[in-house]
């Protein structure tokens, strides 16, 4: 540590030792502290006290030979010091021009965030080089916020951090419309390396099957009851009760899949039902609902029951309502629960029929996966040997399906209504995960999606997502079964990771949005 707290530089008094921090006027969050070298291989560094006085950015300046093994634990050290800290960590070693009389120099420079690498130079490079990244102070902030034991232990080591200096200077920052260097996803919950990709798809799957399984165990159910329609998510939640019997060791004709074609049921997801369900090994069965819904339309004296092409909410929910009580009442009837299929981005978008409708469940499966991830990890599951060729089969012709709820004759497409999953799924990642403004979440998905659609576009569906996610739908999130949380991109569980009130409402978020450019 430094014995002298200031030192004379270029003919002035200069702050001067390990307990400095450098506040940035123009951006409150750019918060700098420097250590030197093998600060960062102790047990305790510098740092680790700095970014609990407030630094998020930590820089290191390394007189750091090179030798063999030494780039691994540079990245790891680098990597585990950044994860912790919540924190980036700009790392550079010394390179060319150094002496080799007994040592090497490789010039590595690494940048991470977070724990995630976000540039790196290359090494033993002969000419200058430059590594840089965008850094997004606001993530790492809202994981400060997010994190009850980051600001724990600020006050339990309340004494090394109060001594900290704090200096602020001033910089220009840049204006204008600015295209981010660094790569903005644009499927956030899925990971665009394929082998990662693979791995997040099978723990995912896992997770929820150990999910369901707990619960059986727990119950002491021996049978399950789906409604399987021929989509996506349905499909998703069938392949897990299939695998969640195996590992109970029971037979999978326990899983009683009923398929209930209504008024616009195509042929093609009907079939796809079938063959799915016969494929797996449940005991499949289909029940004809439009009797029973005729009847409700009658008793509800709907315009439909008289021969009036009227497709209101009403038309609609009774379909998804007759589906529900249906297997509710056959659980009962055969001493099993009913699984839901429901997921994520439905929950997100209120996208289900409230109390008797898809809305409700014994237990749901997808509840924490967005329909994006969904649609990989069936992918995923007709690519593995966890199931037989018919199943892949069946699994592939689910994935070339249009996303619709077949509740109204004609073509209908849920997209049309809520707007494109792979946008609003992006919406809620940043929303829901990091709890960005509006502005901010339309600026990185126009970064990651500005080739295919417009900043109008963006703007339009981000405010769709707004309205019926602050104001419209809390009040069905507020009495949703219970489900296994899959991921860091959260839940949105009344008992976990979203509290919100059922009577709120989008208008400070909509007045944020109101600043994006139309075009």
């Amino acid at each position: 540590a430094a014995r002298e707290s200031e030192i004379e530089l270029a003919g002035q008094r200069a702050p001067f030792g390990t307990d400095l921090i450098f506040r940035l006027a123009e951006q409150r969050d750019f918060v700098l502290h420097v250590e030197i070298c093998e600060d960062l291989w102790v047990p305790a560094p510098p740092s680790s006290y700095a970014s609990l006085a407030g630094a998020t950015v930590i820089a290191n300046l390394s007189a750091s030979n090179i030798v063999i093994g030494k780039e691994g634990y540079r990245h790891q050290l680098v990597a585990n010091q950044s994860a912790r800290c919540l924190a980036a960590y700009l790392y550079s070693a010394a390179g060319q021009g150094e002496s080799t009389t007994d040592l090497a120099w490789d010039g590595h420079a690494l940048i991470y965030e977070n724990g995630t690498l976000l540039a790196e130079s290359r090494r033993f490079a002969a000419e200058p080089q430059l590594a840089f990244a965008d850094i997004d102070l606001g993530r790492l902030q809202a994981d400060r916020m997010r994190q009850n034991t980051f600001g724990g232990a600020a006050l339990r080591h309340r004494a090394e951090v109060e001594r900290f200096r704090s200096i602020e200077f001033s910089l220009p920052l840049p204006a204008g419309k600015l295209l981010l260097a660094r790569r903005v996803e644009k499927f956030p919950y899925v990971p665009s390396d394929a082998a990662n990709r693979s791995l997040r798809c099978e723990e995912v799957y896992r997770i929820q099957v150990e999910g369901l399984a707990t619960r059986m165990r727990a119950t002491g159910a021996k049978k399950l009851v789906i409604g399987v329609s021929g989509g996506l998510d349905s499909t998703h939640a069938l392949i897990v009760c299939a695998r969640a019997m195996d590992e109970l060791k029971l037979p999978r004709r326990n899983i009683l899949a009923y398929t209930m074609p209504g008024f616009a049921t195509s042929t093609r997801t009907k079939n796809q039902a079938w063959q799915l369900m016969r494929a797996v090994g449940a005991a499949a069965e289909e029940i004809d609902i439009r009797p029973s819904c005729m009847q409700m339309l009658k008793d509800i004296g709907h315009p439909y029951a008289k021969g009036k092409k009227v497709y209101d909410i009403a038309f609609e929910n009774v379909q998804a309502g007759e589906r529900t009580s249906h297997l509710f009442r056959l659980a009962n009837r055969h001493g099993g629960f009913v699984v839901g299929t429901g997921d994520l981005s439905e929950l997100a978008l209120g996208w289900s029929t409230y109390g008797v409708g898809d809305h409700m469940s014994h237990y749901n499966v997808n509840a924490s996966v967005p329909k994006t991830l969904i649609q990989y990890i069936i992918a995923w599951v007709a690519e593995s040997d966890e199931f037989s060729e018919d199943v892949q089969r069946a699994l592939r012709r689910v994935l070339e399906t249009d996303i619709s709820p077949e509740l109204i004759p004609g073509k209908q497409k849920t997209e049309s209504s809520v707007g494109p999953y792979e946008l609003q799924d992006f919406h809620l990642y940043y929303t829901l995960r990091f709890g960005y403004a509006p502005t901010k979440v339309a600026y990185l998905c126009w970064n990651a999606w500005r080739h295919k659609y417009s900043l109008g576009r963006i703007r339009k569906w981000l405010g769709v997502f707004l309205k019926r996610f602050f104001q419209l739908s809390q009040y069905k999130r507020s009495a949703i079964p219970n489900a296994p949380k899959v991921g860091s991109g959260g839940s949105l569980s009344p008992r976990g990771d979203w509290r919100a009130p059922s009577d709120g409402n989008a208008d400070a978020w909509l007045r944020n949005l109101a600043e994006v450019p139309a075009k």
